[in-house]
């Protein structure tokens, strides 16, 4: 059959352990309570201590703390109140004339602060009269008091378990303030406790040894002969006169160690100068360094800015204004400058005015070729206008022909626009006759005539005429043109 459980109201004062007391400790009974208050008039309130200690049960739980909310009592440091009456307990300050101990750091010491002896009221009454300790009261007994007062609590006639708590508590509380070590404690921490004590015991029996041997030795009389004392003023001669030696010698290392020190102090301060002369120079030096890392890497910055400068002007330089202004290239069956597309097929109606400025570059082109090697055009100037250029004849000034045209069935009778085609064809043979003249390893790889017909040598012809051809073969030698063009533009560039 499984015990009942137990109420717990104490803890081990060591190691915080809940504890269940003996069943002699509760209840108490008269009897056993004057047994153990005897025992502690007897000085030997430690027993109990350990007695008690002894009796808590092994198989307790693992809780820490057992709180006490049902007892309700006022503690101060001067006041312990117990049943009707009042122990005064002086300060610290009465304690400064204890003497010093041993201390251990595995052993817990308390300083107990004693109790001052007070007398009960001859009526029995609910107060203390605090006697002066040089009084003739002064011979009870701080244990009788304690007694007293715990007397005055029992009352064999009820059974009250409140009661039976408040007398528990009590006990241990005078256990404790009458010992170095606060109770209750379970039974490891009292076999520790006892371990510790008797290590300090020990300790203190062999101090007492050793003092007692030394009392004895100190108190073995010594018997000196006339011999021996005279031996003994020689000594104290020789010693006198080594004294005196030594003495000046003290006197002549004192003078020489004041010297040192003054030599000692004129160094440190020649350090400390030295020191912030140092501190002075590096941070100099390091406003230098700093200052010259700006230099450099401004230095560094220009040289890069200077190097992509190089860099950029040889691209210039390598570069040309007319291959970057004017690419010509193909697309298809078409001939293209700067992306614009010459030419028409019947798959492929190319709006006429992607055709017009394609025109417009082509003669903007040729003129900025012949000014560059300084050729006069002869019988027509180009005159650059963009989908609108046109050129003018120098026979007729009034005449203008056209580089453009609105297409529709009209432009098959538009005869304006197939001059200017044939005239810029003439103008391009011109350049082709001047660049021959000053290069004569230069010629055109299309050959032209003047009624506007293109063909490679000894191939088929093609007219750059509208009226009387076909879209595909007017595409064609439009794009035959174009070539032309580019060789004309990379020889200027070679050259010029």
């Amino acid at each position: 059959m499984e015990d009942r459980p137990t109420d717990v109201h104490f803890s081990c004062q060591r190691c915080c352990q809940p504890l269940r007391l003996d069943h002699s400790l509760n209840p108490i009974d008269k009897d056993f309570f004057f047994d153990l208050i005897s025992h502690h008039s007897n000085g030997i309130g430690s027993g109990i201590g350990t007695g008690l200690s002894a009796a808590t049960d092994a198989n307790n739980d693992n809780r820490k703390v057992v709180a006490l909310s049902d007892i309700e009592e006022d503690k101060s440091p001067s006041n312990v109140a117990v049943e009707g009456q009042s122990l005064n307990i002086p300060t610290s300050s009465n304690l400064n004339s204890s003497s010093p101990r041993k201390t251990n750091s595995d052993v817990i010491y308390k300083v107990v602060q004693p109790i001052r002896k007070v007398e009960k009221c001859a009526t029995d009454c609910d107060y203390s009269v605090i006697n002066d300790p040089n009084s003739s009261s002064a011979n009870l007994t701080s244990s009788s008091i304690i007694h007293s007062s715990l007397l005055s609590n029992f009352d064999q006639s009820t059974v009250d378990k409140s009661k039976d708590l408040k007398l528990q508590i009590q006990l241990f509380d005078i256990l404790s303030d009458q010992s170095d070590i606060d109770h209750p404690l379970c039974e490891e921490c009292a076999d520790f406790v006892i371990k510790q004590m008797d290590h300090h015991l020990k300790i203190l029996e062999n101090e007492c040894n050793d003092y007692n041997e030394y009392l004895q030795q100190m108190t073995v009389p010594e018997v000196t002969s006339d011999k021996e004392i005279d031996d003994l003023r020689a000594q104290l001669q020789s010693m006198q006169v080594v004294q005196a030696s030594k003495i000046s010698e003290l006197k002549e290392l004192n003078v020489k160690q004041k010297r040192v020190e003054d030599e000692l102090e004129r160094r440190l301060n020649e350090f400390k100068k030295q020191k912030a002369d140092e501190d002075r120079y590096w941070h100099e030096y390091n406003n230098i360094k700093f200052s010259l890392y700006q230099c450099e890497e401004e230095n560094q910055t220009l040289e890069n800015k200077l190097r992509y400068a190089k860099e950029y002007y040889n691209k210039l330089k390598r570069a040309n204004v007319f291959n970057s202004t004017f690419h010509i290239w193909y697309s298809g069956p078409f001939g293209t400058i700067n992306g614009f597309r010459m030419g028409r097929t019947p798959n492929m109606q190319v709006d006429w005015h992607e055709i017009n400025a394609g025109w417009g570059q082509c003669a903007l082109l040729l003129s900025s070729l012949s000014k560059k090697i300084s050729l006069t055009f002869q019988r027509y100037k180009i005159v650059p206008y963009g989908n609108y250029s046109f050129i003018e004849s120098l026979d007729d000034k009034s005449k203008q022909l056209p580089l453009y045209t609105s297409g529709g069935i009209k432009y098959y009778f538009h005869q304006k626009f197939e001059q200017a085609m044939i005239a810029f064809l003439d103008c391009l043979q011109q350049f082709n006759d001047e660049a021959h003249r000053q290069d004569s390893d230069f010629k055109l790889p299309y050959e032209m005539d003047s009624k506007g017909n293109l063909a490679e040598k000894g191939a088929e012809k093609y007219s750059i005429r509208i009226s009387v051809n076909t879209e595909e073969k007017w595409t064609k030698a439009l794009k035959f043109m174009l070539t032309n063009l580019k060789w004309a533009l990379a020889w200027v560039v070679m050259k010029h």
